[in-house]
């Protein structure tokens, strides 16, 4: 019998992480009233937006750093990814209300274009580590 051998692969991870939370972010000022009706109020909750940004971080750094160190050596997803929680960092943190339902979902999904452009940049990798 073969043996099926699992890889956690964490730009597929990031990438759904960041589009999660991207979505997330875009929807909430339109389901806001609706949610506590659904006994999903927790979603509007600061404390899960945070986690979520904080996930998203962590698996960014951890998946990007890898790849830059033992594979391609391009810094391009590191800097989409600077970028994208820059973007997110602004739109959460500036006070500017009417910037937050815009900059957080662009954030979001700027990051999970970072974990696309270092997944394909893994796929085509000469050295084939991959």
């Amino acid at each position: 019998m073969k043996q099926r051998s699992y890889k956690i692969n964490l730009d597929r991870i990031g990438i759904t992480a960041s589009t999660l939370c991207a979505i997330h972010c875009a929807a909430l000022p339109f389901l806001i009233t609706i949610l506590p009706l659904w006994g999903m109020g927790f979603l509007a909750n600061e404390a899960v937006e945070i986690t979520m940004i904080a996930f998203s971080l962590i698996i960014g750094i951890w998946s990007l750093s890898a790849a830059y160190r033992k594979q391609h050596c391009r810094i391009t997803p590191i800097l989409v990814l600077i970028t994208g929680f820059a973007c997110i960092a602004f739109g959460h943190f500036s006070g500017i209300e009417l910037l937050e339902p815009v900059l957080i979902p662009i954030g979001g999904l700027t990051v999970a274009a970072a974990h696309y452009i270092n997944l394909r940049m893994l796929k085509s990798c000469p050295l084939g580590h991959r």
